[in-house]
C-alpha cells in the first residue's frame, strides 16, 4: 500500500486501450486539429503582425498536446503482442512522419516564422531558443531551397526515408529467425538456458530452438565450447534482417542526395551542424586520435586472447582447430574465459546475486537518495483506483508491466513528477534491445498547470523459471542502470516546451547523463547494496537453490567482498577491444554519411565496407580468411544496425565523446561519494532538469563551473600521454 501522502497523484496514467481502427481514427484526428491550428495562423496573421506569441506559441502548445497521444500510437508497434495491433501503429507512423513533412515545408507558416525571427523579441530563454530551433529546422527541411522541381524532390525524399525508416525497425521487431541445435552442439551453454528452449520434432527431434534474441544470443557466444557453434550463431545473427540490406542503402543515398539539395558537401556536414561537436572534421580528428591511442592495445589484448585460445583447445585435445586465427566469434567466449581464469570472475555466480526485480528496487533507492524521489509501484486495486475507467488493466499494454508512480521526496516538496513503466522480458514481435521510451513529455500547458511525464523501459532479460528469478549478469545490471538513467532524465525534466523535454538533447551529449550512471555499478558500496542472493527471496527457490548447488546452508545475502573485487578488476580488462568495437560503428557511419561525391555513396559496397572496417579496426578476423576466400560479402551487420536508421546517423560517435563528458563529470563530482546527496539533487537541477532547453555545452559548463576536458576520460581509458 503506497504511502499517503504519494497515493493519488494528480494526473491519471495513459491508456492503453488503443484497436487498429482507432489508432488510425485518433492519428487523423490529431493531423486535423494540428493541420488547423496551422491553417488558423496562416489566415489570421500576416508578416508585419506575426510575433513569438501569435505564431510559434501556438504551435508549441499544438505539439505539446499532439505528443500526449502520438508518443503512444507509435510505441504499440514496438510492444504489442498483436499483430494487427502493431501494423496499425507502423500505419500511423507514416501518417504522423509524411504530416511532419508537410507540416515542415509549408512556406506559408514558414513566412510568419521567419517574420516573428526577425523582429528579435525580448523572449525567455527557452522561447529563443525555441524560435531559433524552428527557424533554422524550417531552413534545413528544405525551405531554403527555391520552390520548383529541387524543392518537390527534396520533399520526396523526405518521405521516402520516413517510410524506410519505419519499414526498417518493423523487420526488426518481428526478426524471429533461430537455428536448431542437438545438445551436444550447445555442451558449455547454462543448461537453464538449454532447458527453457523449444524442443524440437519431426526433422528436428532430438534438437532445441535457438534464438537471436538477446537471453538466447549472448550465453551462447560466450559459453558454446564449440566454435563452429558459436561462428554459425554469430554469422547467423549477421544475416538475421537481410531485408534491411537495399533499405539501408537506399537510406545512405537518398540522404547525401538530400544534403547536397539543401547546400551541404555530405549529409554527416548537415546533421553535424547543430550538434555539439558542430563540423565533421571535429568528429572524424577524435575518432582518429581515439583509434590512434586504441590500436596498440587492441593488439595486445588479441594476442593475449589467441593464446588463451591455443591454450584451451590444446587442454581439450584439439589442437588441429589450432590455424592462428583469432575470430569474431571467439571474441565473447574467450573474453569471458579470460575473465574466470585470471581473475576469478564466475558471471554465473555472479548473477545469482543479481535477481532482477530485488536489483530493481535497488536502483530505484539509489535514484531515491541520489536525486530526492520517491518511487510507490501501482499493483492490484491500487491500478483500478488509479486509472480514470476504473479498470486496472487499461494502464498497461501487457500483464508484465510494472507501472510506478514517482514523486519528489519531503526535501524536494512531495510534489508528483510522473510514471515510470517496466517492461522487462522478450515476446515475439517486441523491441529487441534495450532501451527507454517516452510515452508522454513534461511541459507547461497554456493555464501554467505542468503535464507530467510518463516513460517506459524496454527490456528483454531472461524470464523467471519455477526454480529460478530472472538473474542479471554484472553488464545486464550496467544495461539496466544505464536505460533507468535515461529514465529519470525523462521524468525529471522542467520544461515549457515538449520539444525540449528529457532526452530531447543533441545526440552527442544524449547518452552523457546515462553512461555517468553506470560508474555507480562499478563501486564497491552500490555493488554490495544492490546484491540480494536469490535464495533468500523465497523457500523455493532456497531448495532449488541447494539442490542444484549441492550446498547444506544459503551464501551470504549481499555479494561477498572478494567477488565485488574481482567484478571492480575486470573493468578494463579488454577494454581497448571493447571501444575498437564502437569505433567500428561510428567509423562506419561517418565513412556512409561522409562520402566525396554523390557517386562515390552511389557506387559504394556497403557490406563490404562495413565487414573491411571492422577487420580494419577491430583486428578480429572474419570468415573473409577462409582458405584465402578473401569474401567480404559475409555479413550484412548494417542490416542490424538500427540506431543509423532510428536518429543516430552521423551521430553513433555520440557515444564515444560524450564518454568524456560523463568521465568528467563523474570524476569531478562523484567520485569521491557516489550518493553524495547535495551533488546529486545538484546534478539534478542543473543537468537532468533542463533537458534540451539549453545550449548542452551550457549545461555541462553550468555543473562543472568550467568547460569540459578529455583529461578523465583518457585517464579511465589508461591512453594518457
Amino acid at each position: 500500500m503506497a504511502p499517503p501522502q504519494y497515493r493519488k497523484p494528480p494526473q491519471a496514467p495513459p491508456k492503453f486501450t488503443a484497436t487498429p481502427s482507432s489508432l488510425i481514427e485518433d492519428t487523423h484526428k490529431l493531423i486535423d486539429r494540428s493541420r488547423a491550428v496551422q491553417d488558423a495562423i496562416v489566415k489570421d496573421i500576416n508578416p508585419e503582425k506575426a510575433s513569438f506569441a501569435n505564431v510559434l506559441l501556438p504551435m508549441a502548445r499544438d505539439d505539446n498536446k499532439m505528443a500526449i497521444e502520438s508518443h503512444i500510437i507509435g510505441f504499440y508497434q514496438a510492444v504489442s503482442t498483436d499483430q494487427k495491433l502493431r501494423d496499425a501503429s507502423t500505419e500511423a507512423e507514416k501518417l504522423l512522419d509524411e504530416f511532419a513533412i508537410e507540416s515542415s515545408m509549408r512556406e506559408d507558416v514558414f513566412n510568419l516564422v521567419d517574420a516573428a525571427f526577425k523582429k528579435s523579441e525580448s523572449l525567455d530563454p527557452e522561447s529563443r531558443r525555441l524560435i531559433e530551433k524552428d527557424h533554422k529546422g524550417y531552413i534545413r527541411n528544405g525551405l531554403g531551397v527555391p520552390a520548383g522541381p529541387m524543392r518537390d524532390r527534396f520533399k520526396e525524399i523526405k518521405k521516402r526515408l520516413s517510410e524506410i525508416s519505419i519499414a526498417f525497425q518493423k523487420n526488426l521487431n518481428e526478426e524471429n529467425g533461430a537455428l536448431w541445435f542437438t545438445r551436444e552442439e550447445l555442451d558449455g551453454v547454462p543448461e537453464d538456458l538449454v532447458a527453457s528452449l523449444e524442443k524440437g520434432s519431426g526433422e528436428n527431434s532430438g534438437k532445441v530452438k535457438l534464438t537471436f534474441k538477446y537471453p538466447d544470443l549472448f550465453p551462447t557466444l560466450k559459453y558454446a565450447k564449440n566454435a563452429k557453434t558459436r561462428q554459425k550463431v554469430f554469422v547467423e545473427n549477421e544475416n538475421k534482417c537481410n531485408k534491411n540490406v537495399p533499405l539501408f542503402r537506399e537510406a545512405i543515398i537518398l540522404r547525401d542526395e538530400a544534403a547536397r539539395i539543401l547546400g551541404y558537401s555530405n549529409h554527416a556536414e548537415f546533421r553535424i551542424e547543430d550538434k555539439m561537436a558542430k563540423t565533421p572534421k571535429t568528429v572524424d580528428d577524435f575518432l582518429s586520435d581515439l583509434r590512434t591511442r586504441l590500436a596498440p592495445g587492441g593488439e595486445k589484448e588479441i594476442q593475449k586472447l589467441l593464446a588463451l585460445k591455443q591454450e584451451d583447445l590444446k587442454s581439450r585435445g584439439d589442437e588441429e582447430s589450432d590455424d592462428g586465427h583469432y575470430y569474431l566469434w571467439d571474441h565473447r567466449y574467450y573474453d569471458r574465459l579470460m575473465l574466470e581464469r585470471d581473475y576469478s570472475l564466475d558471471q554465473q555466480k555472479i548473477t545469482e546475486y543479481f535477481p532482477l526485480q530485488t536489483t530493481i528496487r535497488g536502483m530505484l533507492h539509489i535514484f531515491e537518495e541520489l536525486f530526492g524521489l520517491a518511487f510507490v509501484e501501482i499493483v492490484g486495486e491500487e491500478r483500478n483506483e488509479i486509472a480514470d475507467s476504473g479498470k486496472g488493466s487499461d494502464i498497461v499494454w501487457h500483464e508484465e508491466v510494472q507501472v510506478f508512480s514517482v514523486w519528489d521526496d519531503e526535501g524536494e516538496g512531495s510534489g508528483f513528477v510522473g510514471y515510470l513503466y517496466l517492461d522487462l522480458f522478450p515476446r515475439e514481435g517486441k523491441y529487441g534491445h534495450a532501451a527507454n521510451f517516452n510515452l508522454q513529455p513534461g511541459y507547461i500547458d497554456e493555464n501554467g498547470t505542468r503535464r507530467y511525464p510518463a516513460t517506459a523501459l524496454v527490456c528483454n532479460f531472461s524470464k523467471p523459471t519455477p526454480k529460478k528469478p530472472s538473474l542479471l549478469k554484472h553488464d545486464e545490471v550496467v544495461t539496466l542502470f544505464h536505460e533507468l538513467g535515461h529514465g529519470i532524465h525523462d521524468l525529471v525534466s522542467r520544461t515549457t516546451y515538449s520539444r525540449f523535454h528529457g532526452t530531447n538533447t543533441v545526440r552527442d551529449f544524449v547518452e552523457a547523463p546515462s553512461q555517468m550512471l553506470e560508474n555507480w555499478c562499478w563501486t564497491r558500496s552500490q555493488l554490495k547494496a544492490l546484491s540480494h542472493h536469490y535464495s533468500y527471496l523465497s523457500s523455493d527457490y532456497e531448495a532449488a537453490f541447494k539442490e542444484s548447488s549441492g550446498a547444506s546452508e544459503k551464501p551470504e545475502e549481499r555479494i561477498p567482498d572478494e567477488l565485488i573485487d574481482n567484478i571492480i578488476k575486470t573493468k578494463h580488462v579488454n577494454d581497448a577491444l571493447f571501444n575498437l568495437r564502437q569505433l567500428h560503428f561510428g567509423m562506419f557511419d561517418m565513412t556512409v554519411h561522409e562520402p566525396s561525391s554523390h557517386k562515390e555513396i552511389e557506387a559504394l559496397k556497403v557490406s563490404e565496407t562495413y565487414n573491411k572496417l571492422r577487420k580494419d579496426i577491430s583486428k578480429l578476423d572474419g570468415p573473409e580468411v577462409f582458405e584465402g576466400s578473401n569474401d567480404w560479402t559475409w555479413g550484412n551487420g548494417q542490416a542490424t544496425f538500427g540506431h543509423l536508421i532510428g536518429g543516430y546517423d552521423a551521430g553513433y560517435y555520440g557515444y564515444l565523446s560524450s564518454q568524456v563528458y560523463s568521465a568528467d563529470m563523474f570524476y569531478s563530482v562523484f567520485e569521491a561519494n557516489p550518493m553524495n546527496g547535495k551533488e546529486g539533487r545538484r546534478y539534478r537541477h542543473t543537468v537532468l532538469e533542463r533537458g534540451g532547453s539549453q545550449e548542452e555545452m551550457q549545461t555541462l559548463e553550468d555543473f562543472l563551473g568550467r568547460k569540459p576536458s578529455t583529461e578523465a576520460f583518457y585517464k579511465e581509458l589508461g591512453l594518457t600521454k
